[in-house]
């Protein structure tokens, strides 16, 4: 397994038994469709999503669109959504960005220069201007 996709019933994603045990020590990505999930019925409404205990449970959860022209998205508002329903904060986005660039399908020396020669300084200028602003 090298990551899961869509991959969830929201009453039991959170159990947190031998599989998900397996998932978290591998640091398999799970690629998260938050507003995808809503639309489809997959999760009863953000708030009940399990993407927050996931996350805080430190899975390699990355945030992404499924199907954008059947569910009307774009990834500014998949990660407005989290921040609304979740309450994530600026340095969560850049550690949930770092998990997609980790689990990107590219060499690893590319996985790093890319997250040490633009996400890092691309948050780190966001933090310089943004001043007081916790989010995005």
């Amino acid at each position: 397994m090298t990551r899961v996709l869509r991959g969830f019933k929201a009453e039991s994603a959170v159990k947190l038994g031998d599989l998900a045990q397996y998932v978290l020590d591998k640091r398999i990505p799970l690629e998260i469709c938050l507003l995808s999930n809503a639309h489809t019925g997959a999760t009863p409404s953000l708030a009940e999503h399990p993407f927050k205990i996931l996350y805080q449970e430190k899975f390699r959860v990355t945030l992404n669109t499924d199907n954008r022209l059947m569910s009307h998205t774009t990834m500014s508002q998949e990660f407005e959504a989290a921040a609304d329903a979740f309450g994530l904060s600026r340095d969560d986005f850049e550690r949930i960005t770092i998990n997609a660039v980790k689990s990107a399908f590219l060499p690893y020396k590319e996985r790093c220069n890319f997250i040490y020669s633009a996400i890092k300084p691309g948050y780190a200028r966001i933090r310089e201007s943004a001043g007081s602003k916790t989010y995005l």
